[in-house]
């Protein structure tokens, strides 16, 4: 019979400081611990959980708003007076480090300052670099790339990625020899690249 070790609070502060993105490892932080050390015995803690990972999965999914950020401040503080544990405390101090520092502001406004979190970013194919080799396009399982590859007879067109259809795997960057293909913020994406 396997025993099953039981998720320490300290182990998953651990494993959530190893991300560079802090909305990314507050989001982590509360799904872990609603998994494992949440006892559930006072309500702060419990409601105020589920109702940040809520708030934390919508800004993650660049669906999130100022009004998210503003209930994610208020559950904070409630869970750090009200719990009755210093889990729940511990959480709740998790949440609001870095709340009024600005980046869950940038997440909402659609920018991942660490560039770390896949919604708010883009693959492009710079034209000028692109060769038309169609590596990239052979590369993606997910036919995001369009584009011919290059043939000695006409003018080609450089690939263009779908952004609906890319799953930012980074299978297309691996392969293409003339490193056409970036990653940008979709924020600046639209900027001319």
């Amino acid at each position: 019979m396997t025993e099953i070790k039981e998720l320490k609070v300290e182990d998953i502060k651990k494993s959530a400081g190893e991300k560079a993105c802090p909305v990314g490892a507050a989001l982590y932080y509360v799904t872990e611990f609603l998994a494992g050390p949440m006892c559930g015995r006072c309500f702060p803690c419990a409601m105020g959980s589920y109702e940040a990972r809520l708030r934390l999965q919508s800004i993650i999914d660049g669906k999130g708003s100022e009004a998210d950020v503003t209930a994610l401040k208020r559950i904070a503080a409630e869970m750090a007076e009200a719990s009755m544990c210093k889990k729940g405390k511990d959480t709740a101090a998790f949440i609001t480090a870095w709340i009024n520092e600005g980046v869950f502001t940038a997440h909402v406004e659609g920018i991942c300052p660490s560039g770390e979190c896949l919604t708010f970013m883009e693959y492009r194919i710079i034209a000028g670099k692109c060769s038309a080799c169609g590596l990239c396009k052979d590369a993606c399982k997910h036919n995001a790339i369009i584009g011919e590859k290059s043939k000695p007879y006409r003018n080609d067109f450089p690939f263009e990625i779908r952004q609906r259809r890319c799953a930012k795997c980074g299978e297309c960057l691996t392969v293409c020899p003339e490193e056409a293909i970036i990653v940008t913020g979709k924020r600046q994406a639209g900027a001319g690249v």
